[in-house]
């Protein structure tokens, strides 16, 4: 759906002559991670009400737990345990734990992906149908309750289906279906690649009780939500702003500081900074080794150095728009939220990857330049603009990459700045909208002014510091 509002707003620019606003949040392959020190107990109630809370049927929904195999065993029989216990029918009646899906289609499909991994040879699970470890009876006399429970709608039985790898999963499954991936303790970085690797960036979940684990787990995984010892639904506005990246969604977060501002007709270069200022005083580590500080803030010597050759060039704008960006840059330490008492809530802002910079003249790709290193970003230019990329200081080069045909699907970039003709822009917009993969946001350049929150990445990390959430340090106090 998503892909369909890009492509008919592709020809359409606003009386700004900005690109219409595109807004998106478009799911994800949501993933938690336990290792063998999580508290079982506490998992498996956090991984029941993530994968099958309104049957499943949420975005930020968990689809995938990943358990190291020291632990998976104990941790399977106890999920397993507990889903037999749920109710199953009408969501009205409040003994009722997981309803319908939303309608007949919805239903085959997610039934078709059951089918098809059990035909593959995947264990399968459904405890409400076929309870674990009991006799034909058993089985005989759950089929007729779910059978009864579920005359009226479109009902399907909670699923958990063991699998080998992330690939195996080549789309989301919108139902309450989970799928359980065991891990060795050496193989984690593997897994947080295959877990990046999927393109979805919506919601992640760890649990843990060793503070070096969270870290590494907040530091690489490329989520937008990111929560530690909880569960991974309900986001809260204001407290953790939701939304998230790549095949997940545009940004920016609902409930979020830069949502307004996406929205806003004018353009007020330090509205973002402030927007993020106001967001909350500069937050406390909530684990030992985490850093607080600055994220992404390695363009300003580069921002510095370009200023630098820009005076040593006579071009005073250049050098003025870069002094005005590095002043207007929202890229600064995580903040704190406001949350409830044993949770830890930070928000911060992250440049995007790469920008691909089009531009017709020098002068509108240099502004452009200065507006990426002013977040810390790199820079994506056309081929053609290899000789002005040689003129830069070396510092500053080596943040430019090159790129021969910026509409293969193989050139990585996530945010696209434009300087030209609207008939330019239009054609750049109906290319984006047939180019596999993320939707990527085009902001249109007047003059060396630059919403540099559109070339910006928002994360949020949700802590549970209770001592049954993992801060062990905390049953030490006397």
């Amino acid at each position: 759906m998503a892909r369909l509002l890009q492509r008919s707003l592709a020809g359409r620019l606003g009386a700004d002559g900005q690109p219409v606003p595109l807004v998106a949040e478009t799911g994800g392959q949501n993933a938690m991670i336990v290792d063998s020190s999580a508290l079982t107990e506490q998992v498996v109630q956090d991984a029941l009400s993530s994968a099958f809370d309104s049957a499943g049927q949420r975005c930020s929904a968990l689809r995938v737990l990943c358990v190291q195999d020291e632990a998976a065993g104990r941790l399977l029989e106890m999920l397993l345990g507990a889903m037999a216990e749920q109710q199953i029918g009408d969501p009205r009646r409040l003994a009722v734990d997981i309803g319908p899906v939303i309608d007949a289609p919805a239903r085959a499909a997610i039934e078709r992906h059951i089918e098809s991994m059990r035909a593959r040879g995947r264990r399968v699970w459904q405890p409400l149908l076929r309870p674990h470890g009991h006799d034909a009876r058993d089985t005989g006399r759950a089929a007729d309750a779910f059978a009864a429970a579920t005359r009226h709608g479109h009902f399907v039985a909670p699923t958990v289906i063991e699998i080998d790898g992330l690939a195996e999963l080549q789309h989301e499954v919108f139902g309450p279906v989970l799928h359980l991936l065991r891990y060795q303790r050496g193989e984690l970085p593997a897994l947080l690649e295959q877990i990046n690797a999927s393109g979805y960036g919506l919601t992640c979940g760890v649990h843990t009780r060793i503070d070096e684990t969270v870290v590494r787990v907040a530091g690489s995984v490329e989520a937008g939500n990111v929560y530690v010892n909880r569960n991974i639904v309900g986001a809260v506005v204001g407290v953790q702003p939701f939304g998230g990246e790549g095949l997940s969604g545009t940004g920016p977060k609902a409930g979020g500081p830069l949502y307004l501002l996406r929205l806003q007709a004018g353009l007020d270069p330090g509205a973002a900074r402030e927007a993020v200022r106001r967001t909350g005083p500069v937050a406390t580590a909530p684990v030992r080794g985490f850093v607080v500080d600055a994220v992404g803030v390695e363009g300003g010597p580069m921002l510095g150095a370009l200023r630098a050759w820009a005076l040593a060039h006579d071009d005073r704008s250049l050098a003025t728009a870069c002094q005005r960006l590095a002043a207007a840059t929202p890229v600064g330490p995580w903040r704190a939220l406001p949350g409830p008492t044993g949770e830890a809530n930070l928000y911060a802002v992250l440049p995007r990857e790469r920008v691909l910079c089009l531009a017709g003249d020098v002068s509108a790709r240099l502004a452009q330049l200065a507006a990426v290193l002013a977040v810390g970003s790199r820079a994506l230019w056309p081929a053609a603009a290899a000789d002005l990329r040689e003129r830069l200081p070396a510092e500053v080069r080596e943040r430019v990459d090159l790129v021969d045909d910026w509409r293969h699907a193989n050139a990585g970039f996530d945010a696209v700045l434009h300087a030209g003709s609207p008939a330019a822009l239009t054609a750049v917009l109906e290319a984006l909208s047939n180019r596999p993969g993320p939707i990527v946001g085009v902001t249109h350049m007047a003059g060396t002014d630059i919403a540099l929150e559109r070339l910006l990445r928002e994360r949020s990390l949700s802590v549970n510091t209770t001592a049954a959430g993992g801060n062990a340090s905390l049953m030490t106090m006397g």
